[in-house]
């Protein structure tokens, strides 16, 4: 469900490649978009003869061993230590991607261009971020976030600004959503996944097929609402999404005190969950201001039967100050980066035990 197989890409003479040695399933038509591009991109890179790149390339096989038949975890992986090592902008780290030896600057290929090929090849992933109970450190859910891959420097938010200009943003959309309902499965089935929407993607007649043919259950479906409303929406919104959430999936809203009109359209469609914004929390620990904004909407959040959760806790007395607030859960990098790797995934609540060992 989540991609049709890359068009084939003219390949430099060799005897064996990353796809060659990689189990059946990446070689046939049923295979992988990410995965067969990702296996080109590193064959690419390990046929270049510069010498500068030797050590580089090393690396890359080294992390290619680690992951037999996964060239898409090693390239992960490979490209975000080069973004450590060097500074670089690395693919499926926070939006911007680099790819070694690619074009650069006024000789990439245009935004618009390369986005028709994510949609044609697929080229995304989801990374997952936890969110965590705050009384026990325990994740109850993650939410979805896009990493494309691509040969560009551009944000996430470029990407899909760039999406809307070509007219494509719901395709786009709909891509991303598919792509986090594909990884859903991977998780433990007692968490629910947060999937980033925007108002014109809620009322469009596709989204309940989507979410009925994915495999994960729609209870464990969270719609968060990444866009101010306008005056008509909220009425249009309840009604479209009614049936969805009579059978489980809930309603997120991450847009309070954002535009003059947030807390009125907060009340009409009464979300399941209500976030408070990264800027409200940054240095709730030592602003006034900010917590008292926290601890209006705390009471906010109550009186609507919503759920509470802060967004970008970073540091250990941000996550007490909230706590103290009476915030029900949170996310952050203190809490949990986003990853792409399952791996990471199955250990995250090891810092759950660690939070609950402290006094």
């Amino acid at each position: 469900m989540l991609m049709e197989p890359p068009p084939s890409v003219p390949r430099r003479p060799r005897t064996t490649s990353p796809a060659d040695q990689a189990p059946e399933p990446l070689r046939g038509g049923e295979s992988s978009g990410i995965r067969r591009q990702a296996a080109w991109i590193v064959e690419q890179v390990l046929a270049d003869g510069g010498s500068k790149q030797d050590g580089a390339r090393e690396r890359l096989r080294e992390r290619l061993s680690a992951h037999p038949g996964r060239p898409e975890i090693a390239l992960a992986e490979h490209l975000a230590s080069l973004r450590t090592l060097t500074g670089l902008n690395a693919a499926i780290v926070n939006g911007p991607s680099y790819v070694p030896g690619a074009p650069a600057g006024g000789s990439r290929e245009s935004l618009s261009t390369r986005i028709q090929k994510v949609l044609r090849d697929r080229m995304l992933v989801t990374a997952l971020q936890p969110i965590r109970e705050l009384s026990t450190g325990t994740v109850v859910g993650v939410e979805a976030l896009t990493r494309f891959v691509s040969d560009g420097g551009d944000t996430a938010g470029e990407w899909f600004a760039a999406a809307a200009e070509a007219r494509v943003e719901t395709e786009l959309e709909f891509a991303t959503l598919e792509c986090a309902l594909a990884a859903a499965p991977h998780l433990p089935p007692q968490l629910y996944v947060a999937l980033k929407v925007s108002p014109a993607t809620c009322l469009h007649p596709l989204l309940p097929g989507l979410l009925e043919e994915s495999t994960t259950a729609l209870d464990r479906v969270v719609l968060e609402l990444t866009e101010p409303l306008t005056p008509g929406q909220p009425a249009a919104l309840l009604a479209a999404l009614a049936p969805l959430r009579s059978r489980g999936v809930r309603l997120a809203t991450a847009q309070f005190g954002t535009y003059p009109d947030s807390i009125r359209h907060i009340r009409q469609l009464g979300p399941d969950i209500i976030k408070l914004d990264r800027t409200f929390v940054a240095g709730i620990d030592t602003d006034s201001s900010r917590h008292k904004i926290g601890e209006a909407l705390t009471g906010f959040a109550e009186h609507l039967g919503a759920v509470l959760i802060a967004e970008g806790i970073e540091t250990e007395e941000e996550l007490a100050a909230v706590a103290g607030l009476g915030v029900s859960a949170g996310q952050g990098y203190y809490l949990g980066r986003p990853s792409i790797r399952p791996r990471d995934w199955a250990a995250w609540n090891d810092f759950a035990r660690q939070l609950r060992s402290r006094p």
